[in-house]
């Protein structure tokens, strides 16, 4: 198991609290609009890395501070797109075949680039634990995308103006939004929202069922997130979130699949010291106390799933 001092850490675009089995991260980049810029991305994907390793954490909150003009603006494209681009990547170029690439003209291509609201969106989409987006502000780009879908559950202020505005600068929707997106809302509503780059409102059926809750007060959006994440931190089984979070991303390609991986892990579940003390725990009309963490009692059938390592290897010296 990770264990850190939370706040003893050296963060320079975010504040990290860890409240009891609750880690909150509130972006600290209001001047900017909270854009996704400067050493944000870095920290995000390091706190969710932690979190995942860290049994003392059983549930993330991502939030902003209420009174910031933005919940995340967006990409910080103030000097251009190129940005985005590292140069020893670029200087890698095209390069040879990898098993997971795609063939292009009969060759295989890969280049050294990898999208940062990507590694985000991965990085959240992977943590074991329970992850909340309390989004308490507007919301743009990569702040609709890497900052709220790989969450497991949101919360958002009905004020706040939603968009994916790629069409309209010029790129592609990133993030790995054109994976999420389609799979959250069905295709439809994906199609609408990345093809059109409209602004639309939590209100919207074309957004709505994206949210847990839509919170009419803006100041009222983290509270609300908060008090669910401790119920669930209190309630819920460490090992059952990670391999319910499995079972949903990682069902299996037909039904026959899926009943033969849901019913290894209630073999395991079932058979856990944390299944005797929820039993006990409904019988004596009590709050549960878990005891299993992943550290210690993940069996190594977890994760059932191919690792895809989607690093790249310099061909370049």
């Amino acid at each position: 198991m990770v264990v850190v001092d939370y706040a003893a850490l050296n963060v320079e675009s975010i504040k990290v609290t860890l409240d009891e089995a609750v880690l909150i991260i509130v972006l600290d980049r209001a001047k900017q609009r909270n854009s996704y810029g400067g050493t944000l991305p870095t920290e995000l994907i390091e706190m969710f890395t932690f979190a995942d390793r860290d049994d003392r954490v059983r549930v993330v909150v991502v939030t902003a501070e209420p009174d910031a003009p933005a919940y995340c603006s967006g990409a910080d494209i103030s000097s251009g797109w190129s940005q985005l681009f590292k140069p020893e990547d670029e200087a890698e170029g095209e390069t040879g075949a990898l098993p997971w690439t795609h063939r292009i003209n009969a060759i295989d291509v890969v280049v050294a680039h990898r999208d940062t609201g990507g590694k985000l969106s991965m990085a959240v989409y992977n943590c074991r634990k329970i992850t909340i987006a309390a989004v308490n502000g507007h919301a743009a780009g990569v702040g609709m995308t890497a900052m709220q879908l790989p969450f497991d559950l949101r919360f958002v202020w009905e004020g706040a103006k939603l968009v994916f505005p790629f069409v309209r600068r010029g790129i592609n929707a990133e993030a790995t939004s054109s994976y999420l997106l389609p799979r959250l809302l069905g295709h439809s509503r994906a199609n609408s929202l990345l093809l059109t780059g409209a602004v639309v409102s939590p209100t919207s059926p074309l957004i709505s069922s994206l949210y847990h809750e839509i919170i009419p007060r803006r100041e009222d959006v983290f509270p609300a997130a908060l008090k669910l994440a401790k119920d669930l931190a209190s309630n819920t089984s460490q090992i059952s979130i990670a391999y319910t979070k499995g079972l949903l991303q990682h069902p299996g390609d037909t039904i026959e699949d899926n009943h033969i991986l849901d019913s290894r892990a209630i073999r395991l579940t079932g058979s856990s010291a944390d299944a005797a003390e929820g039993a006990v725990a409904f019988k004596e009309k009590r709050p549960p106390r878990f005891p299993d963490t992943l550290s210690k009692n993940s069996s190594p059938w977890y994760p059932w799933w191919k690792l895809v390592d989607v690093r790249h290897r310099k061909a370049k010296l």
